[in-house]
């Protein structure tokens, strides 16, 4: 089994993203293939871990994808690497709201037998962080917090003072950064600004993280630490495990990217090729036609807001995949992709194929969801129950006529997206690697 770590915290922005990127940009320039995770149902920082380690970055979600699949996920996306770097979301026992640690950076880390190394922010203490780090490491006595790593430094004295409380902690310091040293990342409405969106620059940001890391961290004795992960029960998720299609030619399906659409999972492309489709890129931004031969749309999550006047000025995009709606073949979009087919986004024509208008708003619209599918479509028959998350800061205003796509279920009551034909739109994110068979009825519509 791959030698692997979790890097947690004590709370939301105490440098876990910092530290794990720099990690494993630092490990793969010393020249071992390492595997990058991200707890949680977060796209953007995977897209840097990615940038880091020249794999895709990967989501370990026990809300999404169910506790008993973390550890197959797991196996399936570090196969064959030396090392696996697992950054965790919030603060270390966070998860779920309401659900006890389900989702949590503890959970994760308990699921997958890994020590766990905790991020401290210390720039407003000095002594404390002995209880703090103490109270961490003993609040789960099945989590092992097995390291520190102290961000935001202030100076030497500072850092001595700070080794010398940690002493009494037991829990060694395996790196401490400063705070004049820190590389920050652009950031606006939902988080980092995604990788696509600055390539260059995100490669110098990564490549600076690398080498505050190598500074400031033992990065022998992490790598000790990470070998010392006892080996996991099981077998890896198989993405080919579900039956393929019965079709003869493997349909062609458009998956968008590009700048504007960059929050997706690699086991949804994974699935779709295993269900027996051909997956072909393409760039709503830049491409004037979809790939010859679509027989069916993925359009994911992503920042279309952002690029609402480019979006809307690919005119011949835009009709070719009314078209492409109106032919009947299937059409799955979800967030960002629900906005792209509205009629307009915030009064940008958009590609009309839903009676609907979409603008950004103020409310930020965030968390889990318990959902079941309202109507029959090309990704669930009615009354399928699943998992889903929604994170965003816009609103769709319908005219008449779609069904609804998914009833949810917490925290309130209420119908959401839209099923016309062969087309599903919603804000709801899901993790097909749950239900592996929306793949297959999705490719299985694109054959019939």
């Amino acid at each position: 089994m791959v030698a692997r770590l979790v890097i947690a915290a004590p709370s939301s922005g105490s440098g876990k993203t910092t530290v794990a990127t720099g990690l494993m940009a630092a490990f793969t320039a010393a020249g071992l293939a390492v595997s990058p995770h991200k707890v949680g149902p977060d796209y953007i920082d995977p897209g840097y871990h990615a940038l880091a380690t020249g794999r895709p970055g990967r989501n370990l979600d026990a809300y999404l994808c169910g506790p008993d699949l973390i550890a197959p996920l797991f196996a399936h996306g570090s196969a064959g690497c030396d090392l696996a770097v697992v950054e965790g979301v919030m603060g270390m026992y966070d998860g779920a709201a309401g659900q006890g640690e389900l989702a949590s950076t503890a959970h994760v880390a308990k699921l997958l037998r890994a020590p766990v190394v905790l991020v401290v922010d210390a720039s407003s203490q000095s002594r404390s962080v002995a209880a703090l780090v103490h109270g961490f490491a003993s609040w789960d006595p099945e989590v092992r917090v097995a390291g520190v790593i102290l961000n935001k430094v202030g100076s030497d004295r500072h850092e001595t003072l700070l080794r010398e409380a940690l002493e009494e902690s037991g829990v060694p310091v395996l790196g401490a950064l400063r705070r004049v040293r820190q590389v920050r990342a652009p950031s606006r409405h939902l988080g980092l600004v995604p990788v696509a969106e600055r390539q260059a620059e995100a490669v110098e940001s990564v490549a600076a993280l690398a080498a505050q890391v190598r500074e400031g961290c033992d990065l022998e004795a992490l790598l000790a630490l990470a070998r010392s992960a006892p080996s996991l029960p099981g077998g890896a998720w198989d993405p080919g495990a579900a039956p393929a299609s019965a079709g003869g030619r493997a349909p062609r399906v458009a998956v968008a990217g590009g700048a504007a659409f960059t929050f997706s999972y690699a086991e949804h492309t994974e699935l779709l090729t295993a269900a027996g489709a051909e997956v072909v890129p393409f760039d709503p931004l830049h491409d004037e036609r979809l790939p010859d031969g679509t027989a069916g749309l993925v359009i994911g999550g992503g920042f279309p807001e952002v690029y609402a006047p480019e979006l809307s000025a690919n005119q011949p995009l835009r009709a070719a995949v009314a078209e492409l709606a109106r032919s009947g073949a299937p059409v799955a979009a979800e967030c960002a992709g629900l906005l792209y087919l509205a009629r307009e986004l915030d009064g940008k024509p958009m590609c009309g194929v839903l009676d609907a208008e979409a603008r950004m708003s103020e409310r930020l619209t965030l968390g889990y969801r318990e959902a079941v599918a309202v109507s029959d479509s090309v990704l669930a028959a009615a009354g399928t129950r699943t998992r889903g998350h929604e994170f965003h800061r816009t609103v769709v205003e319908p005219g008449a006529g779609p069904a609804p796509a998914w009833g949810l279920h917490a925290p309130e009551r209420r119908v959401e997206g839209f099923v016309r034909g062969n087309v599903h739109a919603s804000y709801l994110h899901t993790h097909w690697a749950a239900r592996p068979e929306v793949a297959r009825r999705f490719v299985d519509r694109c054959t019939a």
